[in-house]
């Protein structure tokens, strides 16, 4: 039973989390509390993560990465897949800590728990079918 709700926990809190940067991407936190605060910042931001893509393929990456993102949250809302979705979740998260570990250094994962929230999606992965709700 405690699983359940450990399951319960993890897949809300990793898709309120996915959802919430999306918002911020199109400007929809108020602008004292964003990050990016609107679509353009975000992807210059992209781009600073990715310095060795053309701009081109930097625009793109922001596109694939907002879209991954919400269809990550919706599918952990619903419980879809849970094993597979939380895996590619955890992927996901752990390639953005990485980047930014490697493009602006340690303190931003860390600060933003990018690290801790990628482990979030592998212990749910972890959980099992039979477990996770």
């Amino acid at each position: 039973m405690r699983n359940k709700w450990i399951g319960y926990f993890l897949r809300f809190s990793l898709a309120i989390g996915f959802l919430s940067a999306v918002a911020d991407r199109f400007g929809l936190w108020p602008e004292q509390m964003s990050t990016w605060g609107n679509w353009a910042n975000f992807v210059s931001y992209t781009g600073v993560l990715n310095p060795w893509f053309p701009e081109i393929v930097v625009s793109a990456m922001a596109v694939v990465a907002t879209l991954a993102e919400v269809v990550l949250a919706v599918l952990l809302l619903v419980g879809y897949q849970l094993g597979w979705v939380a895996k590619i979740s955890g992927f996901l998260l752990l390639a953005f800590a990485l980047a930014m570990t490697f493009t602006t250094g340690i303190k931003g994962p860390l600060d933003y728990s990018v690290f801790t929230a990628a482990a979030a999606a592998f212990a749910l992965s972890g959980l099992g079918h039979g477990n996770t709700p």
